[in-house]
């Protein structure tokens, strides 16, 4: 079983109120807007992080990090990509790569909304854990907490921090 914290949109600035989420999980995802690479420096000499660049990311991120990332947890297959969407409103590209791809769990950022559901087109579950950071228009900061177990997706949990006037 592995635990996952899910975070994205952190645009350089991460919270300490995550450490302590951080130092309970097994594996840090982070589906792009990392901001400055100290950051992914940082959660790297904690815990294991798998994560893709995004829109604002530079060319550091984008030398070190892909646009997507697949793979698997354990028996669950993992597509990662910075712009997704939501079910039912992929690009046609997208939609195409996912009918390809076929994962069970399909991760994006970008519209700093927390979004999770279910997308019966595809077979899979449509994960979004809006933004960490405090840049842009959300009023809460998010991220998701879960377990992979075998083939179940478990055990999931909603991170709200009060957004941070620091930044």
């Amino acid at each position: 079983m592995k635990n996952i914290l899910l975070i994205s949109d952190t645009h350089s600035y991460l919270d300490p109120r995550i450490e302590k989420h951080i130092d309970a999980c097994d594996e840090v995802w982070h589906a792009g807007d990392i901001g400055d690479i100290s950051l992914t420096d940082k959660i790297k000499t904690k815990k294991k992080l798998i994560a893709v660049y995004g829109n604002i990311d530079d060319n550091k991120a984008r030398a070190e990090f892909k646009k997507d990332e697949i793979f698997f947890c354990e028996k669950v297959k993992v597509f990662i990509t910075h712009i997704g969407g939501y079910p039912p409103n992929y690009t046609p590209a997208l939609f195409q790569k996912l009918s390809e791809i076929k994962p069970q769990l399909f991760i994006c950022g970008h519209s700093h909304i927390l979004k999770v559901m279910y997308d019966k087109s595809i077979g899979c579950l449509h994960m979004n854990p809006g933004a960490l950071g405090t840049h842009g228009f959300h009023k809460v900061q998010t991220a998701l907490k879960f377990e992979i177990a075998e083939d179940k997706i478990q055990n999931l949990q909603i991170i709200e921090l009060t957004k941070s006037i620091l930044s």
